[in-house]
């Protein structure tokens, strides 16, 4: 059961660092224009060396700002309660702190893929045609890699608690 959840923290940590760096970072589509490289992030976009804040309120990129930040949050709780799962602390009956930790972890991934999936979509459809020569970078590349770290991180605790339940369940009575 413990080694299930150091691989879930260990999938948790990394998660949630790759998800507040490819957040924070202006990484995630790299384009032409006018014959300079440009590329822009979800606060920034950058062109010839100079970065300017995206000053305009344009939905897909609030929306996806939106639900980075509350995978990250969610991440974060799932991190915490995840830790507090090694302690040999009096739980609830129904709700134990590997399900929980689990499920916290299972959020943070929907998040994240409604995130990459708004971005996605709104990107190729619609930026895509804008600007002819572009191409995802390295942190739209990070944040599906978070997507798959908080999932597995998700697993790894749903796996500790199944094995806690059939050792209590098991057990002398």
């Amino acid at each position: 059961m413990y080694s299930f959840m150091g691989g879930g923290l260990f999938c948790a940590w990394v998660g949630n660092i790759l998800l507040v760096v490819a957040t924070a970072t202006d990484h995630w589509m790299q384009y032409r224009l006018s014959g300079a490289f440009a590329h822009q992030g979800l606060w920034r976009y950058c062109l010839s060396n100079k970065c300017y804040l995206q000053t305009e309120s344009i939905a897909y990129w609030n929306a996806t700002r939106a639900f980075m930040i509350l995978a990250a949050l969610c991440c974060f709780a799932g991190i915490v309660i995840g830790i507090l799962a090694f302690a040999q602390l009096p739980t609830f009956h129904r709700l134990t702190r590997p399900f929980s930790a689990g499920i916290m972890f299972f959020i943070s991934t929907l998040f994240v893929l409604l995130a990459m999936a708004i971005y996605t979509g709104v990107t190729v459809s619609f930026l895509g045609r804008r600007f002819g020569d572009w191409r995802f970078s390295w942190s739209y590349i990070l944040g599906w890699v978070s997507l798959l770290m908080t999932f597995f991180a998700g697993i790894f605790y749903m796996c500790a608690y199944r094995m806690h339940e059939c050792r209590r369940l098991s057990g002398p009575r």
